[in-house]
C-alpha cells in the first residue's frame, strides 16, 4: 500500500507549488483509487485549515521549512489532529516519505517536530479578527470585512461544515431509485436533493441527473419565464441548461473556447437543444445584440467567498486587492450587457460572494449610471437576507451556500 501521506502531498504540491486549483489538481494527479476519498478529504482539509497549520509550524519549527517539507508537515499534522491517526504512524510515514522524495536530510527535523508537537501550546490570538482568521484559516482582510459587515454572524459564515453533494434530477421518477436509504435531504426546489455522499453512475451520462449547487438552482428559480434569455457568463452551463426549461431560447456567452465546449456537452448530455453557445467576451459591448433579449443574466466573476466551504483554495489565492478589481469587472459586464435587454425586460445579477462591495455595491454603481433600470423585489424559498437591491444568501441560512441575487427591470 502507498504511504498514506503520499497522494495528498502530491496533490497539494500542485496547489501550493504550481498554483493549481484543488479540483483540477485532484483530477490531474494519479491517486490510489482504493483511498481516493481519504486523499480528497486530506487535501481539502489541509487547505481548509491552512493558516492554522501555518501557526502550528511556526510554534514548533526553529525556522521556516522549505516548501516541500512544509507541505509534508501540513499533511502530517492534518492526519494527526483532524483524522486522529496515531502519532507514531504519522511520524514514521512522514520520515519515510521525506526519504522517498530525496529529502532525507529533513528526516531528523520531521521526527523531532512531530514527536514534540502539542496543539495546546500553539499561541492563540487575543483580537477577534485574528481569532476568526486563525480558527477558520480565513485571511485577515476577509475576517475584517466579514466582521465589519456581519458582526458575530461572520463566524457562522466561515464555519466548517460537512460536505454535501447537490443533485438535480430530470424528474422525480428519475430521482426515486436514488433516494431510498441514501440520507438525501430535500431542498426547496423540485427534483433537487442534498446527499452526504453520492456516487456517479450511468444515470449521469443518460441525463437522468446532474450535479448542480443549490445556489445555482436558486438563481435560476428567481428568473421569470421568457422568450429569449442571454446567460452572459455561462460556463460550465448548469444555469443555461436549467433556464432552457423556462425560456424558449437561451444564448450562452463564454470567453474561452474550451469552456464553451463544456456548455455544449452539458446541454447534449441533458437532452437540451434550445441553447446557442457563442464564444465572446461579455465585458465588450456588441450593438448587434441591442434589444435582442427579454432577459439577461450576469452571473459575474467574483471572489467566491460564499463557496469557500466547497473551494477552500479560494482562501489561499484570493487577495484583498482582487475585490476592487473584480468590482470593476462586474460593473463593466453589467454596463456592456444592459443594452441587450428589451424595454420592460429584466437584467439579473448574481455572484457567489458574501462581500457587499461585489453585490449591492456593484448594483449601486451600475444603477447610478443607468437610469433606465431600477431594482425590483426578488423572492426565494431558500433562506436569505434582504438587502437594498437584492437577496443575500448565507451558508448558515441557505443550506451551506453563500451567494447574491438582484433583479433589475428596464423601464418600458
Amino acid at each position: 500500500m502507498t504511504n498514506p501521506l503520499y497522494d495528498p502531498f502530491a496533490v497539494l504540491q500542485k496547489v501550493y507549488g504550481q498554483g493549481s486549483w484543488l479540483k483540477q489538481a485532484l483530477a490531474d494527479t494519479p491517486i490510489e483509487e482504493a483511498h481516493r476519498a481519504r486523499t480528497a478529504k486530506a487535501a481539502y482539509g489541509v487547505l481548509e485549515n491552512d493558516l492554522y497549520l501555518d501557526a502550528c509550524i511556526r510554534a514548533f519549527a526553529p525556522k521556516n521549512p522549505k516548501q516541500p517539507i512544509r507541505i509534508l508537515l501540513k499533511v502530517a499534522l492534518y492526519f494527526l489532529l483532524f483524522l486522529g491517526k496515531p502519532r507514531y504512524m504519522v511520524t514514521d510515514s512522514a520520515v519515510s516519505l521525506a526519504k522517498k522524495l530525496g529529502k532525507g536530510g529533513a528526516s531528523g527535523f520531521l521526527n523531532a517536530f512531530l514527536r514534540a508537537f502539542d496543539a495546546d501550546k500553539v499561541p492563540q490570538p487575543a483580537g477577534e479578527e485574528e481569532r476568526l482568521s486563525l480558527a477558520y484559516s480565513v485571511p485577515l482582510f476577509a475576517a475584517g470585512r466579514l466582521l465589519a459587515q456581519y458582526g458575530q454572524e461572520a463566524e457562522e459564515i466561515v464555519r466548517h461544515r460537512p460536505p454535501r453533494t447537490f443533485v438535480r434530477f430530470a424528474s422525480e421518477e428519475d430521482a426515486a431509485p436514488y433516494l431510498a436509504g441514501a440520507g438525501a435531504e430535500p431542498t426547496p426546489f423540485a427534483g433537487v436533493y442534498a446527499f452526504p455522499a453520492f456516487r456517479r453512475d450511468a444515470g449521469y451520462d443518460e441525463g437522468k441527473y446532474t450535479f448542480q449547487s443549490v445556489g445555482s438552482v436558486a438563481i435560476c428559480y428567481g428568473i421569470e419565464p421568457c422568450g429569449r434569455l442571454l446567460d452572459a457568463c455561462a460556463a460550465p452551463g448548469g444555469k443555461s441548461v436549467l433556464l432552457a426549461e423556462k425560456c424558449a431560447r437561451v444564448t450562452a456567452f463564454e470567453l474561452h473556447p474550451h469552456r464553451a465546449e463544456l456548455i455544449r456537452a452539458y446541454a447534449a448530455r441533458m437532452g437540451v437543444r434550445n441553447i446557442d453557445v457563442v464564444c465572446r467576451d461579455s465585458s465588450q459591448h456588441d450593438a448587434a445584440y441591442d434589444g435582442a433579449f427579454d432577459a439577461v443574466l450576469v452571473d459575474a466573476p467574483c471572489s467566491g467567498y460564499g463557496v469557500i466551504g466547497e473551494n477552500p483554495d479560494i482562501k489561499l489565492f484570493r487577495k484583498e486587492q482582487d475585490i476592487a478589481a473584480l468590482h470593476q469587472t462586474q460593473t463593466a459586464i453589467l454596463r456592456a450587457c444592459a443594452p441587450y435587454v428589451k424595454a420592460g425586460g429584466c437584467l439579473y445579477y448574481s455572484t457567489c460572494s458574501v462581500f457587499e462591495e461585489e453585490n449591492d455595491g456593484t448594483v449601486a454603481a451600475f444603477l447610478a449610471e443607468n437610469g433606465a433600470f431600477s431594482a425590483e423585489g426578488a423572492e426565494s424559498p431558500l433562506g436569505h437576507k434582504k438587502t437594498k437591491y437584492g437577496l443575500q444568501f448565507l451558508p448558515h441560512l441557505s443550506m451551506g451556500a453563500g451567494f447574491y441575487f438582484s433583479k433589475l427591470r428596464r423601464r418600458a
